[in-house]
Order: structure tokens, then sequence, then C-alpha cells
């Protein structure tokens, strides 16, 4: 197979600046490549980036609910405190799974975005994707 893996994941976005700051000062992430019209996150393996919608269809919006980016913490409770802090939107509220700890927030398009704490590292080779969306 040519691919290899997933090096970047690339968020739509209405608004460059508010999506900036949400994921620079309210997930903390660091930025590795910072322009206009794309902001990259991360310096090394699989980055975020964000780039402006610029669409002549009005029927496309920044998040279409298909995609989710997923994040893995060392301490869900933790994250979970300092985001209600920051009036982060929580979609699904922290709860325990059969693969360790979960919650969903959004970003300030919409876009969803997974928070795990894994139990081991067997358990994030399994990660359910519905336990992930709390789909029964």
């Amino acid at each position: 197979m040519l691919f290899t893996k997933v090096g970047t994941v690339i968020l739509l976005v209405s608004d460059m600046a508010k999506s900036t700051k949400f994921y620079k000062n309210i997930l903390e992430l660091p930025i590795k490549t910072k322009s206009s019209d794309w902001v990259e996150f991360f310096a090394r393996e699989t980055t975020l980036a964000l780039h402006p919608l610029k669409s002549k269809r009005k029927n496309i919006k920044p998040s279409s609910g298909g995609t989710l980016v997923g994040f893995m913490v060392s301490d869900l409770e933790s994250t979970a405190k300092t985001l209600k802090q920051k009036k982060v939107k929580f979609f699904k509220e922290p709860r325990n799974e059969s693969f360790g700890k979960h919650a969903i927030i959004e970003d300030p398009d919409g876009h969803l975005i997974s928070i795990a704490e894994m139990k081991s590292k067997a358990a994030a080779d399994e990660f359910d994707l519905l336990g992930l969306l709390g789909a029964e």
C-alpha cells in the first residue's frame, strides 16, 4: 500500500483568528506554522491544520459532522475541568467507557473533538467508534 500514515488533518474554518485562538489558547496546542490562510499545529508526526473555508457553494459549511478529531490525554478529569473553566462546549460529558474515560467537545465551528484517557495500550488499539460517539 502506498499510504503509510496520516500526515495532516485539515479543518475548514469560518474564522481563522477565532479558531486559531481556540486551538492555541484553549486547547494549548503548539503552533508549527502560521500564515493568514494556514495554521498548523504540532511539529512532528500527524499535524492538525486550519484553513479558511473559501467556497462559492453556499451549502458547504465548516463542520459537516462527518469528521471527528481525537486527542489522547493522561488525565481526563483535569482536562475537562480546565476546558469547562475556559467555557468550552461539551457535546458529550466525560464518562467511563470500556476503553477508559471519554468526552467530546466542540470547536468554534462545531467540529467535534474527542478526548480520551485510555486504560492501556491494548485499549487504545481497540478504541471503539460507537463508544466514542456515545451510540449505544
